[in-house]
């Protein structure tokens, strides 16, 4: 993949998560959503520390410990390792890419 915007494919029954570059300490990876979220019982509780920044879209992310974010292009969150979330809300009449990089 060399641009973040190409080589998507048109019917997204599920997120598609691409990894662009992974080394010891380091994750970086292209997600595209279009209408989905998490299941309402599911949390993600990572071991990393996850960066994500909305290139086009938009998206709600909820946390376990309560509050929300919504996020359109350009907004960014830091997710601490462990801290708990789920993706509440994604846009269903466009695509929203996402760029996230797992950290240490």
């Amino acid at each position: 993949m060399q641009n973040l915007f190409e080589s998507i494919t048109e019917n997204i029954d599920e997120e598609v998560f691409d990894i662009i570059v992974e080394g010891k300490d380091v994750r970086v990876e292209r997600i595209v959503s279009k209408g989905h979220s998490s299941p309402d019982t599911g949390w993600y509780d990572q071991d990393r520390n996850e960066w994500v920044i909305v290139l086009k879209g938009a998206a709600i992310l909820a946390f376990e410990q309560g509050g929300e974010v919504t996020l359109k292009p350009g907004d960014h969150v830091n997710i601490p390792a462990h801290e708990k979330h789920r993706v509440k809300w994604t846009a269903p009449d466009q695509e929203t890419i996402w760029l996230a990089v797992h950290y240490t």
